[in-house]
């Protein structure tokens, strides 16, 4: 099979034109980057943030340079609501309100459930989906007296589908996806709308470190296309959802793959 290559990324449309953003886990080379760097190109301005404060810096001056438009960056460990406050807080005094949250943040690893620690699921659980909920909370205690707001959650299809030793990360992700479904019925009233992406593989450096080449070859192998996604083509779709262009939709979850679930 002749694997075709990545096509070259779209054009920005001012999609996201005067939106506030608040991507977390935005730093690093993977799609919590690449949604921070198409919202700013489509026009958002852009707030940042990890837990890595050395790697948020790097960020936020990679992100200037690529878009001319630098980001307020602000250091948040999502598990800890203290701080995913905070981040909320500084978004709304820089920027006066928040229009969109992109809940990017996620942790994986790999053990079968016959050996699996309580702290590799407590951790993966954290991370992955409570994290999730509490960032979700944060902001929508902003958008709902705003009486508008758009949420879009990272999910993945191992959400749907079985994989060995991926019990921690699967039942957070669905667990992302069932969260969406559920908030978006609680805020719909006040105009707010909340989504999800659930890719397959989106390939970067810090996937490539964590997992290897022969599970990543055969999982690209599935794939329609037989390679990877690229992150921007995942943070294209999110950008679709963050935008106006997707207003009748709320508690989907958008497969960004190319083989069926």
């Amino acid at each position: 099979m002749t694997i075709p290559p990545p096509p070259a990324p779209p054009a920005p449309r001012d999609l996201l034109a005067d939106k506030v953003v608040v991507v977390t886990a935005a730093a690093g080379t993977g799609i919590g980057y690449a949604t921070a760097q198409r919202a700013a190109q489509e026009g958002a301005q852009v707030v940042i943030s990890d837990r890595h404060e050395r790697r948020l810096a790097e960020a936020a001056e990679r992100l200037a340079t690529d878009t001319g438009s630098a980001p307020l960056a602000v250091p948040c460990d999502v598990t800890d609501q203290v701080q995913i406050d905070a981040l909320m807080d500084a978004a709304v005094e820089q920027h006066g309100r928040i229009d969109v949250l992109v809940n990017n943040a996620g942790l994986g690893g790999t053990a079968s459930v016959v050996d699996m620690t309580d702290e590799q699921w407590d951790s993966v659980i954290a991370v992955t989906l409570t994290s999730c909920f509490k960032a979700t909370r944060a902001a929508l205690r902003h958008m709902v007296p705003a009486g508008r707001g758009i949420i879009v959650n990272n999910a993945s299809v191992i959400g749907w589908r079985a994989q060995a030793g991926q019990a921690h990360y699967a039942a957070a992700k669905a667990g992302v996806m069932a969260l969406t479904r559920c908030a978006a019925l609680d805020v719909a009233e006040h105009g707010i709308r909340i989504n999800a992406v659930a890719p397959s593989i989106a390939m970067h450096p810090f996937l490539a470190k964590v997992t290897t080449d022969e599970l990543l070859e055969h999982l690209a192998a599935q794939e329609a296309f037989g390679r990877p996604a690229e992150p921007w083509e995942v943070a294209t779709v999110i950008a679709f959802l963050a935008s106006d262009y997707s207003t009748y939709m709320t508690g989907e979850v958008v497969s960004v793959s190319s083989q069926h679930p």
